[in-house]
């Protein structure tokens, strides 16, 4: 990595954090310049703006997120096991989050909302990404025997996402983690339910 592309990184990272815990909106040139250490120019020979900024620290806190989920899941075979490991995954970043001013994608749907039209069709997309990957896995496991049929691959999603979503934003509120962990247990209860009764032999 060149020593352009190892500034641009650090621009990103570090925007990311500002982006997150203040908004777009509060986020001024000022602040982006002692978050980074350089100058406006030379924020400005990475970036066209401060929008471009913004959709760049979007995408990598993201991925970043995304990453740590997909790789809970990636030793996990079946399909209930896999949809655990990803709230699991999630609940055990609460710490990291918090650090990170809370939920990129939900703190984004947020403050983008009717603000910022880019951002805030990233943060869908972003969102449909999440509820189409639980969905896949739900209908794989039914397809496989491993959750019953009557499993509803959308609405699981929107329960877990709903559950941890709203976990973390208390959680954060109450500076209580336990919370997260209320979320967790009740989540794997629920997971469980939807598994395919085995046949007796």
């Amino acid at each position: 990595m060149s020593k352009a592309e190892q500034t641009r990184e650090r621009i990103i990272e570090q925007a990311a954090r500002l982006f997150n815990r203040q908004g777009f909106a509060g986020v001024s040139m000022s602040a982006l310049m002692t978050a980074t250490g350089l100058k406006k120019g030379g924020i400005y020979n990475h970036f066209a703006s401060k929008d471009e900024l913004a959709i760049a620290a979007f995408d990598y806190i993201v991925q970043l997120t995304s990453q740590r989920q997909l790789s809970a899941m990636r030793s996990r075979r079946r399909g209930d096991e896999r949809l655990k490991a990803m709230v699991h995954a999630f609940v055990d970043s609460f710490d990291e989050m918090s650090t990170w001013g809370g939920c990129p994608l939900m703190n984004t749907i947020i403050d983008s909302d009717d603000a910022h039209p880019i951002l805030r069709e990233k943060a869908r997309l972003a969102m449909e990404k999440w509820q189409h990957l639980i969905e896949c896995i739900v209908q794989r496991a039914i397809r496989r025997g491993e959750m019953t049929a009557q499993s509803d691959p959308k609405m699981v999603a929107t329960i877990l996402i709903s559950v941890l979503e709203g976990a973390l934003a208390l959680a954060r509120l109450q500076s209580n983690r336990t919370l997260m962990q209320h979320a967790q247990a009740h989540l794997d209860s629920y997971i469980n339910s939807l598994i395919a009764p085995t046949d007796a032999a």
